[in-house]
């Protein structure tokens, strides 16, 4: 088939996939071309509906898209072996971001493909006459999600294709205009997802597939961040320019209260969805796909095919899932000794690269500031969420490799360790009795300090840098095929990378709430985050300790939370709950409070010994709110230079 591939005509992405039954994971075949008749078969609407859902890979689990949603935030900065790519995304002086080292292209090279492809799905299916309103109304949704994505990302964006607002496009084109972002929302985002939650069903047609819930959640979504932008409290300038008024005539209180009925709506009614018992049970992979997750790009490790990546050795780029690559320190270093009494650095690597979830593929691009750490997650005790994110304890897996066969090591202050044992540990906070740390990599390799009888290397809070920091346990990846070696650490991960939680129905009815929102009886803002705080007290297992540990600590966690919440605690509460996630440049973008919580960090240098924190100040501008258009995407229009350079945003030209 002929595939039409120019600016903006792009009809589709890459695979397709059939997905017949309703407990069915969604089965790929691989199709590189459509054309526009191709949508008006039901083999067409079908494959282009599934194609949906790969496209997914293609930003989520995208590593370089991932840092544009944190490093450069108050949760992550760039690590020790960063690129231009995460340097520039910092602001902290390092490189100027522009169009070509604002990796937010990912977004925008494959939401416009998708885009066409549900236009073309809408436009065509009644043609068909045997699709249903519910399969058109999952077109509906991606358009909506796809548009919602891009106007967060970069403001306004073009509706018309190549023909006309809203139209399947089959005519290649180098010209382009953008909407406003109130032309974005109203006539797009808005319109999609009403009538997705009108026709999709309760219950979803495959395994992760969309539904009545998940529309309510990215509408209540866009009715927030809408809103927000119509208040527009620190005056941040949109582009392209356009009165912050709605076209429709509300306010932004009346869409701070549609945001929280139709929140409230999805919590009251959440179909197969629900929180899981336990924080934990959120995120370790044995519990993948549970039914807390409405949505993700999936991966599997039955089938390299159906994966679309290698699983044996990763490719670092989409539609691989590598993004938790990027949070992992180079933790191999870490050394011990192979004989008692020995000194000097050690000789023997006790912790090993390995495929399972508190380990994985170190690149050290990125690393979480030690406000982070001390602050965010000050609550180490109650609150189960910071055990339930970071790996914090390095436990020595040598036997699984290959080369150090002694089955006893000896480690801080000449004691031996076992395998399993801690080898490295994270303090969770700075110990009573000072830290001994070394002039640089010292005996551990990698900068680790002693404490008197403890056998395991130590770095206190304030000792994190950008080349040692605690991993970032929740986005790890989890094999059942290891046996009893390593595995393959090198690989993607083959597990889901969750895009949407039923949990953030709660987060976005509280935002709204907080913001005026007339509440219903036992949904205040503090009730709704209570819930969520509630849960994080409970423990049913301990990640440091590797252990399980049965707690209930959601009466303190209640009780700790203020009587008058602000949305400062809305985004401290956020950032507990889904830190490295890939919300936190949206959510501080969105509130406007992007310099007032990111403007300064603390960490420590590049080199190993290095735990003297120093304050970096990021310079954090107006137009920054907006990432730049691709560079790619301007090369690509056929344009009059000064149109050309007015389509970029202002601050990038």
């Amino acid at each position: 088939m002929k595939r039409f591939n120019k600016i903006f005509l792009i009809g589709s992405a890459v695979i397709l996939m059939a997905a017949p039954g309703c407990t069915d994971l969604l089965e790929e075949q691989p199709r590189s071309f459509y054309e526009p008749g191709f949508f008006q078969t039901e083999r067409g609407v079908s494959g282009g509906l599934t194609s949906m859902y790969a496209h997914l890979r293609y930003i989520y689990g995208e590593a370089y898209y991932y840092n544009t949603t944190e490093t450069g935030t108050d949760e992550v900065t760039y690590g020790q072996s960063a690129d231009e790519n995460f340097l520039a995304a910092d602001l902290s002086g390092r490189a100027a971001l522009n169009g070509n080292n604002s990796r937010a292209d990912r977004v925008w090279f494959t939401a416009f493909p998708n885009i066409n492809t549900a236009s073309g799905i809408i436009k065509n299916a009644s043609a068909v006459g045997t699709v249903s309103p519910a399969l058109v109304a999952e077109a509906r949704f991606f358009r909506a999600f796809d548009y919602f994505l891009l106007v967060q990302t970069f403001g306004g964006v073009p509706l018309d294709l190549g023909s006309g607002e809203l139209e399947f496009n089959t005519t290649p084109i180098r010209t382009s205009v953008r909407n406003t972002v109130p032309e974005v929302y109203t006539k797009a985002v808005f319109p999609d997802l009403l009538i997705a939650i009108n026709d999709l069903p309760a219950a979803p047609r495959v395994i992760g597939g969309v539904t009545k819930t998940l529309a309510r959640l990215y509408l209540a979504k866009a009715y927030l961040t809408y809103a927000w932008w119509l208040e527009n409290p620190n005056n941040i300038p949109t582009y392209p320019a356009a009165q912050r008024t709605d076209p429709d005539g509300h306010d932004a209180k009346w869409y701070y209260q549609k945001a929280y009925d139709i929140a409230a709506d999805g919590i009251d009614n959440p179909g197969q969805y629900r929180l899981q018992p336990t924080y934990y049970d959120v995120n370790v992979g044995t519990n993948d796909r549970n039914a807390e997750t409405m949505l993700y790009a999936d991966h599997t490790e039955s089938s390299q095919f159906y994966n679309a990546g290698d699983l044996s050795n990763g490719s670092g780029g989409a539609p691989d899932n590598f993004a938790g690559w990027m949070l992992t320190w180079n933790y191999p270093s870490i050394r011990s000794f192979k004989t008692a009494g020995a000194s000097g650095t050690g000789n023997a690597s006790s912790v090993q690269r390995e495929a399972v979830q508190p380990l994985g593929r170190p690149w050290v691009r990125m690393a979480p500031t030690i406000g982070a750490i001390t602050t965010t997650f000050a609550d180490k005790t109650n609150d189960s969420r910071y055990d339930g994110t970071f790996t914090t304890v390095y436990r020595g897996n040598w036997l699984r490799g290959t080369g150090v066969p002694e089955t006893t090591l000896y480690n801080a202050n000449n004691l031996p360790v076992s395998m399993g044992d801690p080898i490295l540990t994270f303090l969770n906070s700075e110990p009573a009795t000072a830290i001994t740390y070394p002039s640089g990599a010292g005996a551990s390799g990698v900068g680790g300090g002693v404490l008197p009888g403890r056998a395991d290397w130590v770095i206190g809070p304030n000792g994190i840098s950008r080349i040692a920091y605690p991993g970032l346990w929740k986005l790890g990846p989890y094999r059942t095929d290891n046996g009893a070696g390593l595995g393959s650490p090198n690989a993607g991960s083959t597990r889901p990378y969750y895009i949407a939680k039923f949990s953030e129905l709660y987060f976005v009815a509280a935002e709204a709430a907080v913001k005026g929102a007339t509440t219903k009886a036992g949904k205040s803002a503090r009730e709704l985050i209570n819930v969520i705080r509630a849960r994080a007290g409970k423990w049913r297992f301990d990640n440091s300790g590797n252990v399980a540990k049965v707690q209930d600590n959601s009466a303190a966690m209640v009780a700790a939370t203020p009587a008058t919440i602000d949305i400062n605690y809305i985004l401290a509460e956020r950032s507990r709950e889904y830190f490295g996630e890939g919300y936190r440049w949206f959510d501080l973008v969105r509130t406007q409070k992007w310099n007032e919580l990111a403007g300064t960090y603390r960490i420590g240098g590049n080199n190993f010994g290095d735990h003297t924190p120093a304050t970096v100040t990021r310079t954090i501008q107006p137009y920054h709110y907006l990432r730049p258009i691709p560079q790619g995407q301007l090369d690509a229009l056929d344009v009059p230079a000064d149109v050309k350079a007015a389509y970029q945003n202002p601050g990038y030209q």
